[in-house]
């Protein structure tokens, strides 16, 4: 292994380190009693909440002080890989998982469902393999869960892992922040639904992020797949890439570039939109920014918190679990801040403008809430829902749009610019268009990959048969003996510089058409 290669998996151990060290630290000035480690993707005010409202809480039912050392390394699929490089190293090792934090708390379920898998390392050159986990299972009394949650579901999704690995705390939308004042000098409505963000109008005022570094933006995109089918969602997520000014690496930098008029609107957490927009008001600008659910478009996805495997502050960790849940805990996410009197539910300081968990606590408390939602009301299940669709968000965006910028630019502003191009509507593809130029050019724009399997056998990732069939053995190592990629390649690198052949090819055959045509 070159010293290179080594970098990044050291930087991963000595983040994880981190906690431990400021645990040490704590434990050297003899205050360490009630600590609690957290690793959190969450921002400085929801933590700041969460800090101050804990210690309120624990000193009121237990007598006796408790602290919040929080640990922000990046976003939640950072904050995974993190997690999964220590525990794996401690198993080669033959070291106990852990140990030098307590929780995980933010972001999306699906993360939360990576993280509980049991993960397996080689010991030697024989079949031997040492397991663990990174999660570790909390049995809380299923009276007591059944009380917070009532019935363990919300759409597609659960509030809680039945097994005991993770529990909602809070729950997000996914949907559209949009900067009025933008949207006006373009001649646009506010958007009502995703395929607003096709309109070619929006060319370099749409700001997205990369889905392959937030699983929180890669639930956004999988909505928009799930609810419109992998055809329409796909066509929408394309044209919205190829209006991006920017991919950005983290969620939160979509409402901020949208508020400062860097770009019009871009997909969004409901949290960071709401919130943001509740910025621009108190600094005096009512109307710039707004923010909305596109309504039948998008999912509600818990919000969880999980114990880590040998936590050292175990029954504080437990705690900080059931304040989150409680009265206290829940009332943080969308009360009004003031300054309160011992006691009184809310912030103090930062109105945090998400949706609490808690079926009970929203029926019997919405009054006080700054956003008139019910999350519950919100929700729906997706009928024929596409398993696999997911895997595929990350390699298909990184090949048609993150790695191939300018060749993506080149190819829709040949399309958009062709005289034939429609002027009145938001998506626009072959079937709304009868110039044989155009046409040909939104056939290949919006084409699919066709991926060789073994013994030559092909398959169309535009089929649900065909997606089965590549996830299964590029994305989970199936077909690794059968010489499609060279031996010790990353199969998943290898599937994502194959996508990225075939829209290079794409690209330029649109970009060459357009000349052609002139």
């Amino acid at each position: 292994m070159s010293p290179k290669s080594l970098i990044l998996p050291l930087i991963l151990v000595v983040l994880a380190a981190l906690p431990l060290a400021l645990r040490e630290s704590g434990e050297a000035r003899g205050d360490a009693q009630h600590r609690v480690i957290i690793y959190t993707p969450h921002n400085e005010q929801i933590r700041s909440e969460f800090s101050r409202a804990f210690a309120s809480w624990h000193a009121r039912e237990y007598g006796e002080p408790a602290e919040v050392v929080w640990n922000t390394p990046g976003g939640t699929s950072e904050i995974r890989r993190i997690l999964e490089a220590n525990a794996e190293a401690a198993l080669r090792d033959n070291r106990p998982i852990g140990g030098n934090a307590d929780l995980v708390f933010g972001g999306g379920s699906y993360e939360y469902g990576q993280l509980k898998r049991e993960l397996a390392v080689p010991v030697g050159s024989g079949e031997e393999k040492r397991t663990g986990r990174v999660l570790e299972k909390v049995a809380f009394d299923p009276a007591w869960l059944a009380e917070m949650y009532g019935e363990n579901t919300i759409g597609d999704n659960t509030l809680y892992d039945p097994e005991g690995y993770w529990f909602g705390a809070a729950l997000s939308g996914f949907g559209i922040v949009y900067n009025r004042d933008n949207l006006a000098k373009l001649g646009l409505p506010e958007p009502t639904r995703w395929e607003d963000l096709a309109d070619a109008r929006l060319a370099g005022q749409v700001t997205l992020v990369n889905p392959a570094q937030s699983g929180s933006v890669t639930t956004a995109l999988e909505a928009i797949i799930q609810r419109l089918g992998w055809k329409k969602g796909w066509q929408i997520i394309q044209r919205m890439s190829a209006n991006a000014r920017s991919v950005a690496s983290s969620a939160p930098k979509v409402p901020l570039d949208v508020s400062s008029g860097d770009s019009a609107a871009g997909p969004c957490i409901d949290f960071y939109g709401r919130y943001q927009a509740q910025a621009i008001r108190d600094a005096g600008d009512d109307d710039r920014l707004g923010y909305i659910d596109p309504k039948g478009e998008t999912v509600i996805d818990p919000d969880p918190i999980a114990l880590l495997s040998n936590a050292p502050h175990r029954e504080t960790a437990e705690r900080f679990i059931r304040f989150a849940l409680s009265d206290e805990g829940q009332a943080l996410w969308q009360f009004r801040a003031k300054r309160r009197a011992e006691g009184e539910l809310g912030p103090e300081r930062f109105e945090l403008r998400r949706m609490p968990i808690r079926r009970d606590f929203i029926a019997r408390e919405r009054a006080n809430f700054i956003d008139d939602v019910d999350p519950f009301t919100l929700a729906s299940a997706v009928p024929d829902q596409d398993k696999n669709a997911r895997a595929f968000i990350a390699p298909l965006f990184s090949a048609m749009c993150a790695d191939r910028r300018d060749e993506l630019d080149r190819a829709w502003k040949a399309i958009r610019t062709h005289p034939a191009y429609p002027r009145d509507r938001a998506l626009v593809t072959a079937d709304d268009v009868t110039d044989p130029t155009l046409k040909s050019m939104l056939e290949k724009f919006d084409a699919m990959p066709v991926v060789a399997g073994p013994e030559g056998k092909m398959f169309d990732i535009a089929t649900r048969e065909g997606r089965a069939a590549v996830r299964d053995g590029y994305l989970k190592g199936k077909w690794k003996d059968a010489g499609l990629w060279p031996a010790g390649a990353s199969s998943a690198d290898e599937l994502r510089r194959l996508f990225g052949r075939f829209y290079s090819a794409q690209y330029a055959e649109i970009a060459a058409s357009s000349a052609g045509d002139a």
